[in-house]
């Protein structure tokens, strides 16, 4: 299966991954700035917006980039990845398709902590009980610091709601495939940027990724949350160029 992408521009190929709280769209804040300067490619995870849930096996959101980037002649690339997306970043540096990284307020393998599991607790309830417009509107009180603007806001519920509903109605779905990661053996120059305003989950794991990461430069936000590029787009864009 091909998930959907979109490319744009000309010179060393960038590849942007999205959070699992939104999909390709989080990135137009940054679009414009990043294809005048590289080749860009983004792509919609399965169950995410323009790519359906739907495998005939195990898979995983990394594989099928690889796969993406077989299919378009990218050897290696530059991967910008956010929350759920800096996993699938790493684990495709893992396997040697990386030049740098970006990871923004990424998943890391550590612990959740107390506030993340009561996060997941409550959205859990709110889907259980049917309200998928409820946890949709949880994710973005959550995740959007409050520099991120009522469009932002909006963008971001139109989103997570899709992505909710696509996989209820897909539920139980296909298996993910979990990728084992030895993050000091991912020997790239990597952008930690963590937001202040974000989960400890994501600070900490932020921490432990700079720390463990042999090239790895930490970058603390003061007035960011989540989803730093849909909150100051212009900020992380010039914050992108610099390091790519």
């Amino acid at each position: 299966m091909t998930i959907w992408y979109e490319e744009a521009g000309t010179g060393d190929p960038v590849v942007l991954l999205h959070s699992t709280a939104a999909d390709s769209g989080m990135w137009d804040g940054v679009w414009q700035e990043l294809t005048a300067r590289h080749r860009v490619i983004r792509a919609d995870f399965r169950g995410y917006g323009r790519t359906p849930l739907r495998a005939d096996g195990p898979y995983s959101d990394s594989g099928d980039v690889a796969d993406l980037m077989a299919e378009l002649g990218v050897e290696r690339a530059a991967l910008v990845g956010a929350s759920g997306g800096g996993m699938a970043a790493l684990e495709l540096a893992a396997a040697g398709l990386a030049t740098r990284l970006v990871l923004l307020n990424s998943l890391a393998p550590l612990t959740p902590t107390p506030d993340l599991r009561a996060f997941w607790d409550e959205e859990n309830r709110l889907l259980e009980a049917g309200d998928v417009a409820g946890a949709a509107e949880l994710n973005v009180r959550t995740l959007l610091g409050p520099d991120a603007d009522d469009e932002a806001r909006g963008r971001l519920l139109e989103m997570q709601r899709h992505a909710l509903e696509v996989q209820l109605a897909a539920h139980p779905g296909p298996e993910q495939i979990e990728h084992e990661i030895d993050l000091a053996r991912i020997d790239v120059p990597a952008l930690v940027v963590s937001g202040v305003l974000d989960l400890a989950f994501f600070r900490e794991g932020a921490r432990h990724l700079a720390a463990t990461l042999p090239q790895a430069r930490l970058v603390e936000l003061d007035w960011a949350g989540h989803l730093p590029a849909m909150e100051r787009p212009k900020e992380i864009a010039a914050l992108l160029l610099d390091h790519l």
